[in-house]
């Protein structure tokens, strides 16, 4: 069924994050298709005119396919601003249409971010999969992410054995058995949402900036400890990535987003 999106949206360009470091078994690439597990249902969205095609399509399904492909971010103007922009307005014409994806679940996103932590995105894709073959349900092809109630219930050791560093064992389980209303730092500011997420252990400054950037595209989301992020400040601008963040205020987020892709794929 089709799923209309705002246009200009590129489906190629905007899923290329879940093909670039391995495969994600949780977001699947699979002939030409993205594939993720919905409440123990697999679904396959793919490109169409105007927009997505999605199948099975209701309205559970429509909310996290609308929040997995970032249509909580407006693009016109940032397109609008960014044409003015040095070194990004280049950028951005280049990646027309792309719409960053978001993490359609709270824990999902923060233990993916906490897999990424201190190592390359390769090995972190590979220990994610790992964890999610091991913890989460099976569809078809893709696997569902482990809920938050069966990582609470894991042993620290079954994820060291999964690759886990001890500590990063000792963050997700812990993580998960913390008693943090996840599902309501959506309804809190920027500041608010940094200053919960740091006083969980195991989640500093760089894990809370990517919770804000890539699961509440919140538009002055600006991860600076990201190594990636700082190569771009450095290669394309010449600048401190801290001064950089001030002069995209207030598209931060976008614009670590595009800066970053158009570095891996133009």
């Amino acid at each position: 069924m089709l799923l209309r999106l705002p246009e200009p949206y590129d489906f190629d360009v905007s899923t290329e994050r879940f093909r670039a470091f391995g495969v994600d078994v949780a977001n699947l690439w699979h002939e030409g298709g993205l594939h993720r597990v919905v409440g123990g249902r697999e679904v396959r969205i793919e490109a169409a005119p105007g927009g997505v095609d999605v199948t099975p399509l209701d309205d559970d399904i429509r909310r996290v396919v609308e929040k997995l492909l970032g249509l909580e971010f407006e693009l016109e103007p940032f397109y609008a601003w960014a044409a003015a922009q040095p070194v990004l307005a280049e950028i951005v014409a280049r990646l027309v249409g792309f719409r960053p994806p978001l993490a359609p679940d709270p824990f999902e996103s923060l233990v993916t971010s906490i897999t990424a932590q201190q190592v390359s995105l390769f090995a972190a894709f590979a220990i994610r999969t790992r964890m999610i073959e091991r913890f989460g349900v099976r569809g078809e092809l893709a696997y569902g992410f482990p809920t938050r109630e069966r990582i609470a219930a894991a042993d620290e050791e079954e994820l060291v054995a999964l690759g886990f560093s001890r500590r990063k064992a000792e963050y997700v389980v812990g993580l998960a058995r913390a008693d943090v209303d996840l599902d309501g730092l959506a309804l809190l500011d920027d500041d608010e949402v940094r200053a919960r997420l740091t006083a969980i252990r195991g989640l500093g400054p760089w894990t809370a900036e990517w919770f804000l950037a890539r699961h509440l595209a919140r538009p002055r989301a600006w991860p600076a400890g990201d190594l990636g992020v700082r190569k771009a400040a450095e290669v394309l601008y010449g600048l401190d990535v801290h001064e950089l963040g001030r002069r995209l205020d207030p598209f931060q987020n976008l614009s670590a987003h595009y800066l970053l892709t158009g570095m891996r794929v133009t």
